[in-house]
């Protein structure tokens, strides 16, 4: 009977965990603009004490971040994480590379991807997951310029229609 009752107050602990919101951090604007995005994913990333703390307060950019592989590993290089404060000599260099932490076969798997021609892996937004630090990084294709001339069209085409919209809303 014991055993039950641990059981259960264990799945209830982990619901609640469940149920923590999802703070956004930083975001990747521009990859959107400059790439199709095909498949997103989720990792984890090796930091220090002073770099989470640094990365509660906002700063941290990943507008010139890239992902390389390295020995079956994947890394960011190019996160910029600004210095705590308060950390003095526990402060780490801002632009050093950290390792994702991901499974295996899902490492093995960007690897043969990002391997085919055309292919890169970019980072789309760092957020918190709970009380973790998350990456959503993307399998993304390099756009063309008509491409992005297309993308632009379509969103002036989307503002007019919205200005339209509301312009008639507020007439009635």
């Amino acid at each position: 009977m014991k055993a039950v009752q641990q059981t259960a107050g264990f799945g209830y602990k982990r619901k609640l965990m469940g149920k923590e919101g999802i703070k956004l951090v930083a975001n990747n604007k521009k990859a959107y603009h400059d790439y199709f995005v095909d498949e997103t994913y989720e990792a984890g990333i090796e930091l220090f004490g002073t770099e989470v703390k640094s990365i509660r307060q906002g700063h941290c950019s990943i507008k010139e971040a890239f992902i390389n592989a390295y020995k079956g590993e994947l890394f960011i290089e190019g996160m910029h994480i600004n210095p705590y404060e308060k950390g003095n000599i526990f402060n780490k260099d801002p632009l050093r590379t950290r390792k994702l932490l991901m499974h295996r076969a899902e490492i093995n798997k960007l690897m043969g991807r990002s391997a085919e021609k055309g292919f890169t892996l970019i980072p789309l937004e760092v957020y918190f997951k709970g009380s973790r630090v998350k990456l959503k990084l993307g399998l993304c294709r390099g756009k063309k310029l008509y491409d992005k001339r297309e993308d632009m069209a379509k969103k002036e085409q989307r503002r007019e229609l919205e200005r339209e919209f509301k312009s008639a809303n507020i007439r009635v």
